[in-house]
């Protein structure tokens, strides 16, 4: 037997001895991915330089701790000064003053997770405000180092996903459509501009932002849309210019999102309708998996939301709920690949990192094919007993005096 062959046999018989017993116990495959998930924080606290006094403390917080149940891209625009948030000691660990959307008090750490699309090791912490439910990345990556996160790779699986959708942008056209037909419409984080280019030649003045200068100048191209490369909190557009404003997968990656919500308050006509689409928190995926859920996307989502926590921001700042579901957006493939990528890791073998892989073969995509019409459109129709669906879709309104600025 060759040395590779006898180290990876005790690599699999020492993650057998680890996981055997819990495994057996385990109620669930929710509670199996949190066995998982603290022995992957373990493992990663064992990677590290600490002190014996420091390594002990910590394993045995991690021994009484129980990760929680419930956790919670297409652009990175509006990305401002990061907000620093005060800590002080709380009972049974820290607790977190000063949440960013509600300014309440006692908020709590929630969970930790690494960046598993690039396949990085470092830790991000989330913080759970117990009042409005919203939570937020802790000691986020400065603005100004934000581009090691959003790679090459990044942009060009994010990019493909939407410009290779175009049912997806049919979809949402059409709900938008129940609620105004025409106008000036303003889609914030626009990217290359595939949302826009469904509305080409209709009765509609096309508008953008895009902080990408490459993804705009593709917008621009392809809509016809007057599309403003920047800040979202530095865009010129004169108050009260839009009937319509849409924000697709971008909130989450604001760091300052009331300061953005006040601004679309401001740039909306008396009536005017604000679209927005958010990954869902509570949603059933994002409870059983955990911090293996594709949607956390670390450290880019810097808040994530709930029905509960954008009802909150949006009538903060003024806004009316017009309509607000929850959605079926399952990305099981990808949450089941971030939890292979650590049980591999685990046996001592590395796999490419999901932002890197290549396109699959013709064999993989059959079989992909095959699990999705048949065995996740079972896992699917159970997904409400777990929670609601990953995605937010909402709208709200202006009023028509325009009063009721946001005040918390």
């Amino acid at each position: 037997m060759t040395y590779t062959a006898i180290k990876l046999r005790r690599n699999l018989q020492e993650c057998a001895k680890r996981l055997a017993k819990p495994i057996r116990n385990a109620a669930s495959i929710g509670e199996w991915l949190r066995i998982l998930d603290r022995r992957d924080m373990a493992m990663r606290i064992e990677e590290q330089p600490m002190e014996r006094v420091e390594l002990k403390r910590v394993a045995s917080m991690l021994k009484e701790s129980r990760m929680p149940n419930r956790v919670s891209t297409e652009s990175n625009s509006g990305l401002a000064e990061a907000p620093q948030l005060e800590r002080t000691a709380g009972q049974g660990g820290q607790s977190f003053e000063g949440c960013p959307l509600c300014g309440q008090t006692g908020a709590h750490e929630w969970l930790s997770a690494p960046d598993r699309m690039h396949g990085r090791q470092q830790n991000y912490t989330l913080i759970r405000c117990s009042a409005c439910s919203v939570v937020w990345l802790s000691n986020p990556p400065r603005a100004d180092q934000m581009h090691h996160h959003y790679t090459d790779a990044y942009h060009k699986l994010i990019s493909a996903a939407g410009e290779t959708s175009p049912w997806r942008w049919q979809s949402r056209k059409e709900e938008l459509t129940r609620y105004k037909q025409s106008g000036a419409i303003l889609d914030i984080g626009c990217s290359s501009g595939s949302f826009l280019e469904s509305l080409r030649g209709e009765s509609w003045e096309l508008y953008g932002i895009e902080m990408s200068a490459g993804c705009a100048k593709r917008a621009a191209a392809a809509s016809g849309a007057n599309v403003f490369v920047g800040d979202i909190l530095e865009a010129p557009f004169p108050r009260e210019s839009f009937d319509v404003i849409t924000c697709s997968d971008v909130l989450e990656h604001l760091y300052e999102p009331r300061q953005v919500m006040a601004r679309v308050r401001e740039w909306l006509k008396p009536g005017g309708i604000f679209y927005i689409f958010v990954p869902n928190i509570d949603s059933a995926e994002a409870r059983v998996f955990g911090s293996y859920w594709c949607g956390l996307e670390l450290p880019r989502h810097l808040f994530h939301y709930s029905p509960a926590s954008l009802r909150y921001l949006a009538k903060s700042m003024g806004l009316e709920e017009v309509s607000l579901v929850t959605r079926r957006n399952p990305a099981v493939g990808n949450s089941l690949r971030y939890f292979f990528d650590d049980l591999f890791r685990a046996l001592g073998i590395s796999r490419t990192p999901r932002a890197h892989l290549g396109e699959p073969s013709l064999p993989w995509r059959v079989t992909r094919k095959l699990v999705r019409m048949t065995i996740l459109r079972f896992l699917l129709a159970l997904a409400p007993l777990a929670g609601g669906g990953e995605a937010i879709h909402a709208f709200f309104r202006k009023g028509d005096t325009g009063s009721g600025a946001g005040l918390r």
